[in-house]
């Protein structure tokens, strides 16, 4: 009776079932040599990626696998060497089809040991692994390729840190920039580029946790070269995470901007020193018109003296000629605080202030500036229009603006200036137009207008079309640059013969302004104690009414001359003073370093400091001194010293 056939593996015999296992597999070739290297077996892989049938290789020998190159240098032998010598031979390499392509191979050969330990054969397991060695070449070429530009980058650092901040390789530009070569700072934590106070502060450990906390760490700030010096960096730090998610260090970029800076610093001098050019000569088109306002002052000023000197004057007459005095001077004061104001030198400050407000508080200077032969009129809404901009920078613009209306009308005529509100920025200079809520001031004049030629470059630095004398032409420039820093726009539109209206565009500011502190009440002389006052003043005329206005006040005087002679009647005897009024300018000493010098050694002797204008306070501020400005009126001395009375 003849045999069925096995229907399961288990039904076949141990020798069946692994020869079925080795056919099975597709992706190995899988055979045996014998002792002398010739195919004595051959598998389905083998046959699949080498080419040939069992019929065709089992008997061949297996070194027609091989490269003519390999067998040259005698591979095939050294292979079979190896594996009976050391027990397993592996390694990867070129191999040969029966069509004669090549292809990427893993190779394992062990050696099949028979009775009394003599090596009979040889397993041999090769793998087709080309398209591994594909991607593995193409991401060795990438490496290096990245490599390559990494270190090629000489105008960047470019490195890595560890979770901790340590430096773990580093690039030639981070070479050139900070000095330190690869050996030197590898391994080192980076918080060494620091500055000290940086370092104090806990910048290095922040960047770091920023760069986690926010996916990026991004800054500029100064560094320190290995040689000690200092430079101003951007810095980006991005953290690194693995596949799990984990947190494996930073990659760290920092670029050298210090020549940016002292470039960005060196054009914002230039604009400082521009915008400054551009006061002082409006400055010089309003001396005539100030003068002349002065001399109006000062005509009231002396006729209402001299009728006080007279003998024999009634109180009535007395009292109305003091007052003519105290108004009159009033109104002197406002007009050279307006001045000193536009005249300063201070930096570009935006706050949020009221259009019409600034409008009407200009509205003495520009008649001023204008003369009697040109009418204004000023037209502002009732509501306030409020943007955010430097107030100062704002009415430098406005007068410019009203100063080249007026010169445009040498025999007289009418300036118009309104405040209102726009939705918009009309087309100007070839830019297309803008939407938005805008404020805009326009101001109009009936003069001799503009031809299109001038209109093209009425806004350029230096383009004036006056006199030598006459004028710089930074006057409109200063309000083209303004408008545009306060990111709005500057219009212009002229006839000739007819007029010329500007049109200042800003954007309207939701924001509220400062609330102004309330105006100091008067003040009864008899609540202000009796107190012993240190005078310094170097001006004998001033010192001797201020001393005499003191005592009439009730106060104890003692007048000295400057700074120094202070400081000595203090050595002497602190006890006899209960408070120092200094003026501010004085040769030698000012009055700041005085109160300075006070506050250092009698920290607890109350100081005034009283000045017309100063530079000082204008760049560098009253350092906490209380300050009463000249000229002071009786009221505003007492509200002075009774603020300091009540100060810390």
């Amino acid at each position: 009776m003849q045999n069925s056939p096995p229907r399961t593996l288990s039904d076949l015999a141990p020798s069946d079932r692994f020869q079925i296992l080795i056919d099975a597999v597709k992706d190995y070739a899988i055979y045996l040599l014998d002792a002398d290297g010739y195919v004595a077996t051959w598998n389905t892989g083998a046959e699949r990626f080498k080419g040939y049938t069992a019929d065709e290789i089992i008997g061949q020998h297996f070194s027609v696998f091989y490269t003519d190159e390999d067998r040259t240098i005698g591979l095939p032998a050294r292979a079979l060497q190896t594996a009976a010598s050391e027990g397993r031979f592996e390694a990867e390499g070129w191999r040969l089809r029966k069509d004669g392509t090549r292809f990427w191979t893993h190779v394992v050969i062990d050696p099949v040991i028979g009775e009394g330990g003599r090596v009979i054969g040889y397993a041999k397991v090769t793998r087709d692994i080309t398209e591994r060695r594909v991607v593995d070449e193409a991401l060795v070429a990438s490496e290096q390729r990245f490599r390559l530009l990494v270190q090629g980058v000489r105008d960047y650092a470019i490195y890595m840190l560890d979770p901790e901040g340590r430096v773990t390789n580093w690039n030639a530009g981070a070479q050139a920039i900070k000095g330190y070569t690869a050996e030197e700072i590898v391994g080192q934590h980076f918080s060494r580029f620091y500055t000290e106070e940086d370092r104090a502060a806990g910048m290095p450990v922040r960047a770091l946790a920023t760069a986690i906390a926010e996916g990026k760490f991004e800054g500029e700030a100064q560094r320190i070269r290995k040689n000690g010096e200092r430079f101003w960096a951007n810095v980006v730090i991005d953290p690194i995470y693995d596949n799990r998610g984990e947190l494996v260090g930073f990659a760290k970029v920092t670029r050298d901007i210090t020549d940016r800076r002292k470039a960005q610093e060196e054009l914002e001098r230039s604009r400082e020193a521009l915008a400054q050019a551009q006061k002082m000569e409006a400055i010089g088109r309003l001396t005539g018109g100030v003068a002349h306002d002065f001399n109006n002052l000062l005509t009231v000023i002396r006729a209402s003296a001299d009728f006080l000197l007279r003998p024999n004057l009634d109180d009535e007459k007395r009292l109305r000629y003091a007052q003519a005095i105290a108004d009159t001077a009033k109104r002197a004061t406002a007009l050279t605080g307006q001045l000193l104001a536009f005249a300063r030198r201070q930096p570009l400050k935006p706050e949020v202030f009221d259009v019409g407000a600034r409008l009407r508080g200009l509205h003495q200077i520009i008649g001023t500036t204008i003369g009697a032969s040109v009418a204004v009129e000023i037209e502002l809404a009732e509501v306030a229009q409020l943007v955010e901009a430097d107030p100062s920078q704002f009415e430098t613009a406005v007068l410019n603006m009203v100063i080249n209306a007026r010169d445009a009308m040498p025999g007289g005529g009418a300036i118009t200036i309104r405040a209102f509100a726009s939705s918009g920025v009309p087309p100007v200079r070839g830019h297309a137009a803008a939407t938005g809520d805008f404020v805009a001031v326009e101001i109009a004049d009936t003069g001799a207008g503009m031809s299109p030629d001038t209109l093209t470059r009425v806004f350029e630095p230096f383009f004036t079309t006056k006199a030598i004398d006459k004028g710089t032409g930074l006057g409109l420039s200063q309000v083209y640059g303004f408008a545009k820093q306060s990111h709005g726009e500057i219009d212009v539109r002229s006839e000739v013969g007819v007029g010329t209206a500007f049109t200042l565009y800003l954007p309207r500011s939701r924001a509220t302004p400062e609330t102004p502190e309330a105006p100091v009440g008067p003040i009864d002389v008899a609540v202000l104690p009796a107190r012993r006052i240190l005078l310094v003043e170097d001006n004998e005329g001033v010192g001797n009414f201020a001393a005499g206005l003191l005592r009439e006040l009730g106060q104890t005087v003692t007048w000295v001359g400057n700074g120094q002679s202070a400081l000595d009647a203090l050595s002497r005897n602190r006890d006899a003073f209960d408070l120092v009024f200094s003026d501010v300018v004085m040769p030698g000493m000012s009055g700041i370093d005085l109160g300075q010098a006070v506050k250092a050694r009698w920290p607890d002797l109350e100081v005034v400091l009283t000045s017309g204008y100063s530079h000082v306070i204008a760049e560098e501020g009253t350092h906490g001194f209380e300050l009463l400005r000249k000229p002071y009126s009786i009221e505003g001395l007492l509200a002075a010293l009774k603020q300091s009375r009540a100060g810390p």
